[in-house]
């Protein structure tokens, strides 16, 4: 694998909590531009990978690069640089209860940029209206409905113009068209600012309706078994498993 052709490349590396191993040997890329989902049953390790992939947890054997720099092996400055090009959004959100949206979104542009509080101002209300939030600066979280704040906390993951969004279950507890137009913005963010995104979800109409590539991780063999296009995967997967996580009952094909 030449680590200089992708956005993150994962090499050979085994996800461990003491002695009980959730993945082993993992060993992949996601190219930039990508739409990229960590696919899997319960326990298999998708979050886990996320927070490896985040540097919350550190792997037990093996690498993670960023470009051709090993974020595993990376001084904490390193690392903290390589940070200040990631957006990432939490499964509940993380906006902080007792700050606007405002200054939620204010918060990443105080802390890594040189820009004065007039134009920190001006991106924040760029960034709220993009995610269609307009009007709604001085808003508090609990205010506000699931959905909007799942966008205020997209509007401050891309606050710095990042190069990778990472999500954690970005449609968790959304109704399904909150939840089809958090996707139809993810989209468009994307395209938009030529963003790679990273996401954990096991929504299926998100992973039909945005993802371009994808991985499954199984908890049976602690190892990836596939990887491509969803929408492939669906079909033509040489794995059953895969195949019946992909055409579960419900809304798999909407």
């Amino acid at each position: 694998m030449s680590v200089g052709d992708a956005v993150i490349s994962v090499k050979d590396m085994t996800m461990a909590y003491g002695r009980r191993v959730i993945q082993r040997d993992l060993t992949f890329e996601v190219q930039r531009g990508d739409i990229f989902v960590i696919m899997g049953g319960s326990g298999c390790g998708k979050s886990s990978l996320l927070k490896h992939l985040l540097g919350l947890l550190s792997p037990a054997s093996g690498d993670i690069y960023y470009g051709e720099q090993s974020f595993t092996r990376a001084s904490t400055l390193e690392r903290d640089r390589l940070r200040q090009r990631w957006g990432i959004t939490y499964q509940s959100g993380g906006l902080i209860s007792a700050m606007t949206l405002a200054q939620n979104v204010a918060l990443p542009l105080e802390q890594y940029s040189d820009f004065d509080a007039r134009t920190i101002r001006d991106i924040v209300a760029l960034k709220l209206a993009l995610v269609g939030l307009d009007g709604y600066q001085t808003y508090m979280p609990s205010e506000i409905s699931g959905g909007m704040r799942k966008r205020a906390a997209l509007a401050r993951a891309i606050a710095l113009d990042p190069d990778i969004l990472f999500f954690d279950e970005p449609s968790a507890g959304l109704d399904p068209i909150s939840s089809r137009r958090l996707d139809d913005l993810i989209l468009q963010i994307k395209e938009s600012t030529g963003a790679t995104v990273v996401m954990v979800t096991h929504e299926l109409p998100s992973i039909f309706a945005i993802a371009n590539n994808s991985i499954y991780l199984d908890a049976g063999t602690q190892r990836l078994i596939d990887r491509g296009n969803p929408a492939w995967l669906r079909e033509h997967s040489e794995n059953a498993v895969v195949r019946q996580f992909l055409n579960r009952a419900g809304d798999a094909h909407e």
